[in-house]
């Protein structure tokens, strides 16, 4: 049982000092107890000490707030919401912001190292070991060896959204309240949770998030310099503002959080609008769809797998759909590299990660994510099940022929899997995968998030011109003539990318047709192929 102070109290404040729980604070000048972490004492004294050492015996037992919470006048204007379309709202996607959700996403499966102080360091070497990228966590809660929790990457994606949004995000904060993010959570028809138990969640994933740390040792690439980012958070927490609501008694009732919130010193160097535009930073963006973070918070549990499988997707298919992935590596995404290491020496313990697998790729399919088996390294008899069944007919006598006709075959579509199907696995790679409608930046037509281009308030498009102009000489190139003009010129990506001043990335996304790009980079790429202008 839970106990709540009322507004009698004289601020004498011993209650304080005596709750071995800590469930007793004071937030802007209001003392309450937090139900969640009030146990009675039980474990610590025979008495409540609330009770025991209060000069006025004010402190009664808890009772949950009656009727419905009153409007809060929230103490500062929260930043305008995300995901206006209802469908995808544009993040920031730098690696950082990749390998951070890794972190809260599968840190029981990356390789952690015991730093300085007994902090816990994850690093990992960019572009080709010529720089590093090191994240620190800085506790683990005391409940549990393990802080791996898909919830915590949502609010972490969430933040990233807000990061975008913001003019010089390194400088200035964004202001985020419960109610919104309680709405990206999908949580507006949650009926198991209290308003208490939500606020509580909300603040400890909070909390967890701005306990990382990252610092940033970046070489040279392409015209943008090497730079260093000390170890630093990569959110800042600045303020907490606690809203409250006094029943008939005068106690306290928490009914509202808003957190003042920061991008840390990264934003810099990897969100910089203007720094891009001078070829002193980057400015790297992506889509964040809604459907993914309701998915996350609704099969966290059930398919933790899958889950995992579908925030590293998020990132690693911002850059294309055409991009291979072996199943060996989504497996060490999904169940880690021990699991992993285990089932090549049991037989057991593979047949069950098999299974474990399939499964997981059957849910991802049912959210949108559909697999493209490779025909040459994934053959018919060792894909899935499910997959196989859907090639049978809709109709029904189209369907009974179907199964007449693989009856008389040697490979019949329900025969046992090959012997050896987890070395054939371990070979085997995925194509691509067919993204959902809202996982497309066409998705979000109301903005225009091109870092070549400035989104001045009242600017007019120019009429567009049919007529050739040596501003607009390879308008009809497409990306696969770049590629295959790179390719018989026998010169790699990033070669091309140091001769003309980009990334590696950047010439990925053309040859990807990512994008459009200016007429000025335009020319220097057709320089640096040799290729001869023409004008539709």
């Amino acid at each position: 049982m839970a106990y709540q102070i009322p507004s009698e109290c004289t601020g004498c404040y011993s209650c304080l000092a005596q709750c071995p729980t800590q469930a007793i604070s004071v937030e802007d000048g209001e003392i309450w107890i937090n139900p969640l972490l009030c146990n009675n004492c039980k474990g610590f004294f025979p008495e409540p000490q609330c009770v025991t050492v209060c000069p006025e015996s004010l402190v009664q037992p808890y009772e949950s707030l009656k009727g419905r919470t009153k409007a809060i006048e929230a103490q500062v204007r929260c930043s305008p919401p995300l995901f206006l379309n209802g469908k995808t709202q544009v993040f920031a996607s730098s690696i950082l912001i990749w390998e951070t959700c890794n972190l809260l996403a599968q840190a029981d499966s990356l390789p952690l190292k015991i730093g300085e102080n007994g902090i816990l360091c994850y690093e990992k070497p960019v572009l080709q070991n010529r720089g590093s990228l090191t994240l620190c966590r800085e506790s683990v809660p005391d409940n549990s060896q393990h802080f791996s929790d898909p919830r915590v990457a949502c609010l972490h994606l969430i933040f990233a959204g807000y990061a975008v949004e913001l003019h010089n995000p390194w400088q200035n904060p964004f202001v985020c309240s419960d109610q919104q993010l309680e709405s990206y959570l999908g949580w507006e028809k949650r009926k198991d949770l209290s308003k208490i138990e939500r606020l509580t969640l909300l603040k400890n994933w909070i909390e967890q998030v701005c306990q990382i740390h990252a610092a940033v040792e970046w070489p040279v690439q392409g015209k943008v310099n090497a730079f260093s980012v000390p170890l630093g958070p990569i959110w800042k927490l600045l303020k907490v503002h606690h809203h409250f609501q006094k029943d008939e008694q005068g106690c306290n009732h928490l009914v509202g959080l808003t957190w003042v919130i920061q991008p840390g010193e990264w934003a810099r160097f990897f969100l910089n609008r203007q720094g891009h535009r001078r070829q002193e930073a980057f400015y790297q963006y992506s889509h964040l769809p809604l459907s993914l973070l309701h998915a996350v918070m609704s099969h966290w549990q059930h398919h933790p797998g899958a889950v995992r499988m579908v925030l590293w997707l998020l990132f690693k298919v911002r850059m294309g759909r055409q991009q291979r992935v072996t199943v060996q590596t989504l497996m060490r995404v999904a169940y880690g590299e021990a699991r992993l290491q285990e089932a090549h020496t049991q037989a057991k313990e593979r047949k069950r990660l098999v299974r474990m697998f399939e499964h997981d790729l059957e849910v991802l399919s049912q959210w949108g994510l559909n697999p493209i088996f490779d025909p040459e390294s994934y053959p018919m008899e060792i894909r899935p099940l499910w997959s196989k069944l859907g090639a049978i007919p809709d109709d029904a006598e189209e369907a009974l022929d179907f199964w007449i006709e693989d009856a008389h075959q040697s490979g019949s579509l329900t025969a046992s899997s090959p012997r050896g199907k987890w070395g054939l696995l371990m070979q085997a790679r995925i194509q691509q995968f067919e993204l959902p409608k809202d996982w497309h930046p066409q998705a979000d037509p109301s903005r225009d998030f091109k870092p070549e281009a400035s989104r001045r308030k009242g600017s007019r498009r120019k009429p567009h011109t049919s007529k050739a102009t040596p501003s607009s000489p390879v308008s009809t190139f497409c990306g696969a003539e770049i590629s295959a003009a790179r390719r018989q010129r026998g010169i790699s990506q990033r070669e091309l990318a140091q001769q003309i001043g980009k990334s590696q990335s950047w010439v990925r996304d053309v040859e990807n047709e990512r994008f459009r790009i200016g007429s000025g980079d335009q020319r220097r790429l057709l320089q640096a192929l040799k290729l001869e202008p023409r004008h539709p």
